[in-house]
């Protein structure tokens, strides 16, 4: 008889213990630290050289403790979920996301009559264009936390279309992580290391675009592969049962649906617009970032101008069309946000949230019940907020125990008597395995990139080439580490326990790391453009 899996809590807490354990074992050390300017902006990087070691600092009762601060540590992200939780309730309420669903459904299914599309597959072709689509957002600007958000989206739209939560899952986080990994002009990983390392910012972009491509090629193969056999018999699933949950969601008589327009949306419509003119006319040109170039755009008055228009067809054909119109219109407002104006979880959770509002509002809910629905959806959110507080608790452990700075000398110390090959490839290893302990690029970045780009130097390394190892080591395993705040967020908002995520990824980790291996090669042995 097969033992009860352990609940993604217990799985935490465990880590957790280990952890403490470790600080038992591992010495205490420290390297000292400086802030530096890197691309406009200040960074703490370790000074070379510089590390000593320190009095060790085990955990023992601070085990209890790590799990308030883990809370305290990742309250935005928290927040983020529980903002987004409720706000989508209230849209899910309306049904609006249903008729969205069934009108998109309904229109691909026209397309199969082609015999060209027909051979393919229309799904095929649909999940391939929303993974490309995330896999831009993941290379170009870092999607990461934003992902959380379009879970609730994408997994009714994966099980619509006759798929599981995995496969919605995949669409947009694993997406937005094959295109991270890929990071073709990421400035929160790429930007940073290359900054760190004194090399010009996006250099090497030729080969980088080519790594992308066959990290791409190989996760959308998988993902396929994988729908392909949920299609074909959907309780091989490993999350056949737990997706119940969103079947029961999906029990709703399209035919049945009041569709006629509220005075409430109208009165809503004419006011958004008013003030997407407004602030359009105050912010006529945005500044959009791509890598380290800037593109001037009238973003804001294009949009405002888009919503008018499109606002006044969506009314005219139902209230649940001009919610989506704002879901719609909130995606495009959080781009904008993040490319032209620094937008951060703080500003993307306040949109959602509005959303939400605005969407009960253009339904002719009551402020009583707009409120009665939010708070049913935080409840509904809750274990996946709760889960994230919970794995931060794992790094608070790891740095007040003192042993991350410790492991990290160990490593670099270990490799100054391998090959260049196997320097890079113990690079790829060990930030692999960091990843775990730090999910933060930006973080790892400024941790590691000033010790390992002067061990290049050493050994006749590129610095390109340490950049993409720490490039790949830091991207793939974010799809798997349990300490990853947006793993743990976007699992609890699909419903999804941790070990049966980990059983399915694991196959598609160890090809993403080989091909990560295999990749770095070149840049050892050939003369690459910008290496």
């Amino acid at each position: 008889m097969l033992k009860k899996v352990p609940h993604t809590y217990v799985i935490i807490f465990s880590i957790i213990v280990i952890s403490a354990v470790l600080t038992w074992i591992i010495p205490g050390g420290e390297f000292e630290r400086e802030t530096v300017n890197v691309n406009g902006a200040e960074r703490e990087i370790i000074v070379n050289n510089s590390f000593h070691y320190v009095d060790s600092s085990p955990q023992t009762w601070q085990i209890f403790s790590a799990l308030f601060n883990g809370f305290v540590n990742t309250a935005n992200i928290i927040a983020f979920i529980l903002l987004i939780g409720g706000a989508f309730w209230i849209m899910n309420f309306s049904k609006a996301i249903d008729v969205g669903i069934y009108s998109f459904l309904k229109m691909t299914g026209q397309f199969e009559k082609q015999k060209l599309i027909k051979f393919l597959g229309v799904n095929n072709i649909i999940i391939t264009m929303i993974m490309l689509l995330f896999s831009v957002f993941g290379a170009v600007f870092g999607m990461s936390e934003e992902t959380i958000a379009f879970i609730i989206i994408f997994v009714p739209l994966s099980i619509s279309m006759g798929y599981d939560s995995i496969v919605g899952v995949s669409m947009v986080f694993v997406a937005a992580g094959l295109g991270f990994a890929g990071a073709i002009l990421n400035p929160f990983t790429i930007g940073i290391a290359q900054g760190l390392s004194n090399i010009p910012l996006f250099s090497g972009i030729e080969y980088r675009l080519v790594c992308w491509i066959v990290i791409n090629l190989a996760g959308i193969s998988f993902v396929l592969r994988y729908a392909r056999k949920i299609k074909k018999d959907p309780k091989k699933s490993p999350v056949y049962e737990v997706d119940q949950y969103w079947r029961d969601q999906q029990q709703t008589d399209i035919d049945s649906i009041q569709m006629k327009p509220r005075s409430s949306s109208w009165v809503l419509y004419i006011l958004l617009s008013a003030i997407l003119v407004y602030t359009a006319y105050s912010n006529p040109l945005t500044e959009m970032m791509v890598g380290v170039k800037s593109y001037t755009f009238p973003a804001l008055p294009v949009m405002a101008g888009l919503f008018a228009i499109g606002g006044v067809f969506a009314l005219r054909k139902s209230v649940h069309f001009f919610v989506l119109h704002l879901l719609g219109f909130t995606m495009l407002y959080l781009i904008v946000g993040v490319m032209g104006y620094g937008w951060y979880v703080m500003e993307i959770a306040s949109l959602f949230f509005a959303m939400g509002l605005f969407s009960g509002i253009a339904m002719g809910y009551s402020p009583n019940k707009i409120t009665k629905l939010f708070i049913e959806g935080t409840k509904d959110i809750m274990s996946a907020a709760m889960v994230v507080g919970l794995a931060g608790g794992i790094i608070v452990i790891l740095n007040d125990g003192k042993i991350i700075d410790t492991i990290l000398y160990g490593v670099s110390q270990a490799m100054s008597d391998a090959g260049r090959l196997a320097s890079v490839g113990l690079m790829y290893i060990f930030q692999t395995f960091l990843n775990v302990l730090i999910p933060s690029g930006s973080g790892k970045a400024a941790l590691t990139m000033p010790i390992m780009s002067q061990f290049s130097d050493l050994i006749g390394l590129s610095r390109q080439a340490t950049v993409m190892a720490f490039q790949f080591g830091d991207g793939f395993t974010n799809m798997i580490t349990p300490t990853s705040g947006v793993l743990i967020g976007v699992l609890g908002v699909a419903k999804i326990p941790y070990d049966k995520w980990v059983k399915w990824v694991s196959p598609l980790m160890i090809i993403l790391i080989i091909i990560g291996f295999l990749l770095l090669i070149p840049t050892v042995t050939m003369k690459l453009n910008g290496f």
